[in-house]
């Protein structure tokens, strides 16, 4: 990870350690490792915003929070940050059949073409996890 400015609040630190938990570090140290002097301050702003300030409050656990996030992102129409999410849905503990619950409530309140696309976004990183199991 650059030595960057942004890069050194404690909140930065903060949700540095949650963000890695969350999405695992290879994702987001190279994530940061990407950042140039034109969006290193984005990074900043999503790792102190998100993930410090709202992942580390206690109210909610991981596993709401991530329940939450994958209908907000089907809501929106977010499919690469869908994807992403959904791998860290599994880590915090969110059950495939929890995520299919999800993404059938997303079809009647969000609209079926929504909960298609992320049917179809679930089921490649299903296999996707599934194949890396696979080779561990």
């Amino acid at each position: 990870m650059a030595d960057r400015p942004e890069y050194q609040s404690e909140l930065f630190k903060k949700g540095l350690e949650v963000r890695r938990a969350v999405l695992g570090a290879d994702y987001v140290d190279g994530s940061l490792a990407r950042a140039d002097d034109f969006n290193a301050s984005f990074q900043q702003l999503t790792t102190e915003v998100a993930w410090g300030l709202i992942w580390g409050r206690p109210g909610l656990e991981r596993k709401t929070r991530s329940i939450v996030n994958i209908a907000m992102l089907v809501a929106l129409n977010r499919g690469a940050e869908l994807r992403l999410h959904l791998k860290a849905a599994l880590t915090n503990g969110v059950t495939r059949d929890e995520i299919k619950e999800i993404l059938l409530q997303t079809g009647a309140y969000c609209g079926i073409p929504a909960s298609l696309e992320a049917f179809k976004i679930a089921t490649e990183v299903f296999k996707e996890v599934d194949a890396a199991k696979a080779g561990e």
